[in-house]
């Protein structure tokens, strides 16, 4: 039998041919540039969401497909512990966990495929111990076809920082945090200070994910114009207000309580996606008022496709308002380049789509933020009510920012400390 490092090149490789073949037979290729005009070309080689910016006016340039490596510790990991994960009897709970990707070798006709690439999207290679970035902004606008650029909220943000307690793989201390044994985390979260506007001054959130699949997340956010702390109701935390483009369990792809969620296995297929960025900091779109980021570098890539469907019980379900979101993932760099959500008459409501860079440091002339491997960062963001008509454009890094490094993954830039409500009070103005 061949060793398991030998399997994951097989299936690596089969990936990039499978992506390779579909792009000699697809209706677009390198060179071409996508927009509204020719947009019915690549209809069915992205979502439904993604496929409206472009009839909105977002461009794309078709690049050839390009190969991804995870870091090289996350694939060791994976190579050493992954034999080790199982789910529960119930299906929904992973077990046996230490680090890497849970689900290495991935079977279609297992019934519990969709439930295991979620879990693979949960300890993903993009950021395993330790990320901070910081310095960003998010613009937000009414996107109509050939629109001026006119910003109605102009947000800049300190820090978008997470500590991992468990699937640690470059920063002592490995692969677990002894924390865990004792408060059951597997992550923590820090969101702020908001910097701009100033009636928003200050105002910071903290998160926290247990590994109890019947415990909710804890949240808290700092107001500042109240000047306290305030305990957020789980419910929160999805797109289920409506008052905001970007909520919390979709500021990194797709992010709420895993367990939460019942999980259905749409297929796999070679589809559009940008995971080898050209502009960091991301350019703002002139043909769509600012909604996107483009002209960028796209690229087939062999995507799974997950719906996620709310369940039944439980004290978040009844708040929710979408009736599903459907996932898709690039099965190569294991982050969602895109995700559909859809309301509760199955129409659909929210977009949100990421560009992504693979590089060795975020930015041409970082100075410190430097690797020894080329890794991917999530270089520009955007979430779109296409109901609303509402949207929300983040630059990672900003456009205009005093550090222009932005990523800081796996260097041990912030610890458990940094993710307390103490530390984000402490830190408002």
């Amino acid at each position: 039998m061949p060793k398991f490092s030998a399997l994951l090149r097989v299936f690596a490789s089969l990936a990039v041919s499978l992506v390779l073949v579909a792009s000699a037979h697809a209706e677009v290729k390198p060179g071409d540039i996508i927009g509204p005009e020719n947009a019915g070309l690549v209809k069915d080689l992205m979502s439904p969401g993604v496929f409206y910016r472009v009839t909105l006016g977002m461009s794309i340039d078709i690049i050839a497909p390009q190969r991804i490596n995870w870091p090289p510790p996350y694939r060791e990991a994976t190579e050493k512990y992954s034999s080790q994960a199982r789910l529960s009897t119930d299906h929904r709970t992973l077990v046996g966990y230490v680090a890497g990707q849970p689900f290495a070798l991935l079977d279609q006709n297992d019934p519990d495929i969709a439930t295991k690439i979620i879990w693979n999207n949960v300890f993903r290679p993009i950021t395993t111990d330790d990320y901070d970035l910081r310095f960003f902004d998010c613009q937000e606008q009414y996107p109509k076809l050939g629109g001026v650029h006119r910003v109605i909220n102009d947000t800049q943000i300190g820090h978008y920082a997470g500590y991992n307690i468990v699937g640690r793989t470059e920063v002592e201390p490995l692969p677990v945090d002894p924390d865990f044994m004792v408060s059951g985390r597997l992550w923590l979260f820090a969101l702020y200070p908001v910097l701009s506007p100033e009636d928003q001054r200050g105002v910071g959130m903290i998160r926290y994910r247990y590994a109890d699949p019947n415990r909710g997340d804890d949240s808290w956010t700092w107001q500042a114009g109240a000047r306290r702390v305030r305990r957020l109701d789980e419910s929160i935390l999805s797109s289920n207000t409506g008052t905001e483009t970007f909520d919390p369990d979709h500021y990194s792809g797709y992010n709420p309580k895993t367990e939460q969620y019942d999980y259905k296995f749409l297929g796999e297929q070679n589809m559009l996606a940008c995971v080898h960025a050209k502009h960091s900091p991301e350019v703002t779109c002139p043909t769509d008022a600012g909604a996107s980021a483009c002209p960028e570098d796209w690229e087939l890539r062999h995507i799974y496709i997950v719906e996620s469907v709310p369940r039944t019980s439980g004290k978040q379900s009844s708040n929710v308002l979408e009736s599903k979101t459907v996932i898709y993932l690039d099965a190569e760099v294991w982050f969602e380049p895109y995700v559909d959500t859809y309301d509760r008459k199955n129409q659909l409501w929210k977009n949100n789509l990421y560009w992504l860079a693979y590089r060795d440091r975020p930015v041409p002339d970082a100075r410190v933020a430097i690797y020894p491997f080329k890794r991917e960062f999530v270089v520009g963001s955007s979430a779109l009510d296409e109901q609303g008509g509402r949207s929300a454009m983040c630059y990672l890094p900003g456009q205009s920012t005093p550090e222009r490094e932005c990523w800081y993954i796996n260097m041990g830039a912030i610890d458990k400390d940094f993710c307390t409500v103490r530390a984000m009070v402490a830190a408002a103005p």
